[in-house]
């Protein structure tokens, strides 16, 4: 597993951490894939900080590996553009 650099400024934007997103793994449930992403294959998910607030991660493999997963941004779902479940986004 890797952490992108654009990861890395997502998480500390959010106040999160790797542990926090790497907690989560266990427990998390995958709201989007994106199979054809250009950089490789992407899945979005969500799970939950041990507070109850929601986070997304999104995953994804570089196109043409099998391996690492890299964590591509990691961040606070904002209700402004998400639903209260964290799963559905808003309609404009």
């Amino acid at each position: 597993m890797r952490v992108s650099a654009h990861g890395y400024d997502e998480l500390a934007d959010d106040d999160l951490r790797v542990r926090d997103v790497l907690s989560g793994l266990g427990h998390c449930q995958v709201i989007r894939e994106y199979p054809e992403y250009a950089k490789g294959p992407c899945i979005l998910v969500l799970f939950r900080l041990e507070d109850g607030t929601p986070v997304h991660a999104v995953w994804g493999i570089p196109r043409g590996k099998k391996s690492p997963a890299v964590l591509v941004t990691s961040y606070r779902p904002d209700p402004a553009i998400w639903e209260a479940d964290a799963k559905t986004r808003r309609q404009s």
